[in-house]
């Protein structure tokens, strides 16, 4: 629960110029692009840096202006197919004193490549989706 309107919550999601603010893994880098408010189809870029710098690119395939938020991410070029296809998801609830919100990890849609390694990193993800969320509602309620 976050003590904030789904509207100031949803706002700082779709807006990827603001990713790098809320991500709580410390590999999103800053985004590429404008800062154009996201909707449904939109399509940006992220620099990262795990161990190594790296690029990704996402299209937004869920779209609920002030609830739902996702996005799929894969690589930039031709071989990206073959690396990515996870899901982030953001659904936003109002509740009384504020919202509920729920960050989801999908990687059913995940390369085959990629998706054993990806899978292996699940403990460390949902530590870092806890940093995500706790850095959102510091954000929204500073």
């Amino acid at each position: 629960m976050i003590p904030a309107p789904p509207e100031t919550i949803f706002a700082l999601l779709a807006d990827p110029s603001r990713h790098q603010e809320i991500d709580g893994s410390g590999s999103v880098r800053g985004a590429k692009g404008g800062s154009q408010r996201l909707v449904l189809g939109s399509t940006f870029g992220m620099s990262m840096k795990m161990g190594i710098p790296y690029s990704m690119v996402s299209t937004v395939v869920e779209f609920d202006d002030n609830r739902r938020i996702a996005w799929q991410t894969r690589g930039p070029t031709r071989l990206g197919r073959w690396a990515g296809g996870r899901i982030w998801r953001y659904e936003i609830e109002p509740v009384d004193g504020g919202s509920l919100v729920r960050e989801s990890w999908d990687i059913s849609q995940e390369s085959a490549i990629t998706k054993p390694l990806v899978r292996k990193g699940g403990a460390k993800t949902r530590e870092n989706m806890e940093k995500t969320l706790a850095r959102i509602e510091q954000i929204t309620t500073g």
